[in-house]
C-alpha cells in the first residue's frame, strides 16, 4: 500500500511538472541575444508606442497609431501603401453605438508593406494583425501583440535575407467592427492575388502561451512543414477542430474562402485582459510575446525559403508534446492505437481459476459503470456549480472570462471529489480497471469516425492505459517495469492536465462541463497506482473536495465585477 501511494504521488508530480512545462510561455528575450533571433525585449518597444492609449478606427489616435506603423515599415525597408476603402454599415453602427455619435460613413485604413524576395513572380508570404482597438481599451494584446511580433520578425528576417518570395505586411483596419479592413482587401485588392500563405496573428487575453489553432483546410503538408521548423510549438488539431464548431473569426476568416496555406496563432491566456482598459504594455506578459514571435519567425523563414510552398493533402492529426516538438501523423494511426489498445486490453483480462468468465463481465461491467457514473455525474455537477457561480444569459461575458482561474480550482475540486467517490473507495481488480476504460474506448471509436483529427487525446491515452495494466501484470523487469508505468502514467496525466486548463481558457465560462473528459483520463490513468482509501478518510477527501468546489462557485458569485471588463 505504501509503495502504491508512493508510486501515486511521484505520478502526479511528474504531470503536474508537465502540465506547467506545457502551459508556460517560454521566458522572454532580451536584445543581448543574436540578432537573427527573436527578442521580446526588443519588440516591447513597439508595444509601448503603439499601445499608448486606446486607438479605435477613425479616432485620432488611430491616425498617429497608422503614422507610426508607416514611419517604421518604411525604415526597416518595406515598399509601404495604406489602402483606403469604406467602413460597412454594420461596422459603422456599432463604431456609433460605441462613440455616441452619427456617422453616416467612416473611411479605414489597411497599411500594407512589401520585403522583396528573390523572385516576385512567386506566391508571396502574408503576416497579418490589425491596428485598430475595442473603445478604451490600449491593446496591448489585441492585437498590438501581433503588430509588434510581425515587425520584430522582419527585422530578424533581414538578417540573413535573400529569400525565395517576397513578404508582404498587412495591418487591417476595423478588425474590431467586422473585419472590414481584412473583407475589403482579400475581396478587392489586387494585391491579395499575390499571396500565397498567411499568418495571421491574435489575442483573447493578455498572457499564456501562443497556440497555433486554425489552419487552412488540407493542412497535411502544411502541418509537416510547421512540424519540421517550429522549435517550441504549441498546436494542436483538436483546436482546429473545435475552433471551427465555434461561432468565432478573425482576419482569417475572409482569407480562408480563398486557396491560401493559411495559420493562425494567438494567446488566450490571462483572459480578463481580452479588450479591457487595464491591458496597458506593463500588463502584458512579455514571454507570450516571445512565444507568439519566436514561433511566427521560424515559420515566416520556413515558408520564405521553401522553392514551392506546401500543396493540400488530407488534414494530419498533430499536437505539440508539452512545447518540445510537434507530433504528427495520417489520422488513420488512430485506428491502429486503438487496435493496439485491444489487443493489449484483452491479453490483460484475469483468467484464474477462481474467476469465471461471468465473474470476469461482471467485474468489466462494473467498471464501465463507475466510468460512466463518473462522467454523467461529474458534468451534470460542473454544469450545476457553473450555474451557482452565476452563468447565465444575465452573466457579463467579460466578467466570467475573470473568473476563469477561479472557475479552474472550483473544477479541481469537483473533480478531487468525484475521483474519490467512484474510484478511491477499495482497489479495485484489473477487469474492473480495463472496464473503466471501455466508455472512454467507445467514445474514441466515435470520434475517430466522425472527427479523426481531434480523438488522439482519447485513443493514444487509451493505448497507453491498456500497456501500462499490461506492463504491470508482467513479472520481467521488475523496478524497470514500475519505473515505465510511472512515466507513461506521467505523460498521460500531464498532458489531460494541460488540456484541461486549455479548454477552460477557451469555452470553460460557458461550458465547464468539457474538462470532465479530460478529468475521467487523467483518473483512468491513475488507476494502476491508485491505493484503496478508508471508508473515514475517503468520507473526509469527499467533503473536501464537493465543500470547497460550492465554496468556489459561490465565491465567484459574489464576488463584484472583474475591473478589467471593457468600458463599451
Amino acid at each position: 500500500m505504501t509503495r502504491k501511494w508512493i508510486s501515486l504521488l511521484i505520478t502526479i508530480l511528474i504531470a503536474v511538472l508537465l502540465a506547467v512545462i506545457a502551459t508556460k510561455p517560454p521566458g522572454p528575450k532580451g536584445d543581448q541575444i543574436s540578432a537573427d533571433m527573436f527578442s521580446s525585449g526588443r519588440a516591447m518597444a513597439d508595444v509601448r508606442v503603439i499601445a499608448a492609449k486606446p486607438h479605435p478606427t477613425g479616432s485620432a489616435e488611430n491616425a498617429k497609431v497608422r503614422s507610426y506603423l508607416r514611419d517604421r515599415m518604411e525604415a526597416m525597408g518595406l515598399e509601404v501603401v495604406v489602402s483606403q476603402s469604406k467602413l460597412q454599415p454594420r461596422s459603422l453602427k456599432r463604431l456609433n453605438q460605441w462613440s455616441g455619435e452619427n456617422k453616416t460613413e467612416q473611411d479605414i485604413f489597411n497599411v500594407i508593406g512589401t520585403l522583396r524576395g528573390k523572385d516576385s513572380s512567386k506566391p508571396a508570404i502574408l503576416l497579418m494583425a490589425h491596428h485598430d482597438t475595442v473603445w478604451g481599451s490600449p491593446g496591448a494584446a489585441d492585437d498590438t501583440i501581433g503588430i509588434a511580433a510581425i515587425f520584430e520578425i522582419v527585422r530578424a528576417l533581414k538578417i540573413q535575407g535573400n529569400y525565395e518570395r517576397d513578404l508582404i505586411v498587412l495591418l487591417t483596419d476595423g478588425e474590431e467592427l467586422g473585419l472590414s479592413g481584412a473583407v475589403n482587401f482579400f475581396s478587392d485588392n489586387p494585391m491579395s492575388n499575390r499571396v500565397g500563405a498567411i499568418i495571421n496573428f491574435e489575442a483573447r487575453g493578455g498572457g499564456g502561451t501562443a497556440n497555433m489553432f486554425q489552419t487552412s483546410a488540407g493542412n497535411g503538408n502544411a502541418m509537416r512543414l510547421f512540424a519540421r521548423s517550429v522549435k517550441r510549438p504549441s498546436a494542436s488539431s483538436l483546436s482546429t477542430f473545435v475552433y471551427s464548431v465555434l461561432p468565432n473569426d478573425t482576419d482569417l476568416t475572409p482569407a480562408l474562402k480563398k486557396d491560401y496555406v493559411a495559420y493562425n496563432i494567438a494567446n488566450i491566456g490571462r483572459a480578463e485582459y481580452y479588450h479591457s482598459p487595464k491591458i496597458t504594455p506593463n500588463a502584458l506578459e512579455q514571454a507570450t510575446l516571445q512565444h507568439m514571435g519566436s514561433q511566427g519567425l521560424d515559420l515566416t523563414r520556413a515558408l520564405l525559403s521553401v522553392q514551392a510552398l506546401p500543396e493540400k493533402r488530407a488534414d494530419a492529426t498533430f499536437f505539440d508534446v508539452f512545447g518540445f516538438f510537434t507530433l504528427i501523423y495520417s489520422p488513420f494511426w488512430g485506428w491502429v492505437f486503438l487496435a493496439l489498445a485491444l489487443v493489449l486490453g484483452m491479453l490483460s483480462l484475469e483468467r484464474t481459476e477462481a474467476r469465471t468468465d461471468l465473474g470476469r463481465k461482471t467485474d468489466l461491467a462494473k467498471g464501465a459503470v463507475r466510468m460512466m457514473l463518473f462522467l454523467g455525474i461529474g458534468a451534470v455537477l460542473l454544469y450545476g456549480l457553473n450555474w451557482v457561480s452565476g452563468a447565465g444569459r444575465a452573466a457579463d461575458y467579460y466578467d466570467r472570462l475573470a473568473a476563469i482561474s477561479k472557475l479552474e480550482v472550483m473544477a479541481a475540486f469537483l473533480c478531487f471529489g468525484m475521483i474519490v467517490l467512484i474510484f478511491g473507495r477499495r482497489t479495485l481488480s484489473s477487469n474492473e480497471k480495463l472496464g473503466a476504460a471501455l466508455p472512454i474506448f467507445i467514445l474514441a471509436i466515435a470520434g475517430q469516425a466522425l472527427a479523426p483529427t481531434a480523438t488522439y487525446f482519447m485513443s493514444i491515452p487509451i493505448m497507453i492505459f491498456c500497456a501500462v495494466i499490461w506492463l504491470s501484470k508482467q513479472r520481467f523487469g521488475g523496478k524497470l517495469t514500475g519505473v515505465m508505468t510511472i512515466i507513461l502514467a506521467a505523460v498521460v496525466a500531464g498532458y489531460m492536465l494541460g488540456l484541461g486548463h486549455l479548454l477552460m481558457l477557451g469555452i470553460g465560462p460557458d461550458m465547464p462541463s468539457a474538462v470532465i473528459l479530460p478529468a475521467a483520463i487523467f483518473a483512468l490513468i491513475l488507476l494502476p497506482n491508485f491505493p484503496a482509501i478508508s471508508r473515514r478518510s475517503a468520507s473526509l477527501m469527499l467533503s473536501i473536495g464537493f465543500g470547497l468546489s460550492l465554496v468556489m462557485a459561490l465565491w465567484i458569485r459574489l464576488d463584484p465585477i472583474a475591473a478589467t471588463i471593457p468600458v463599451y
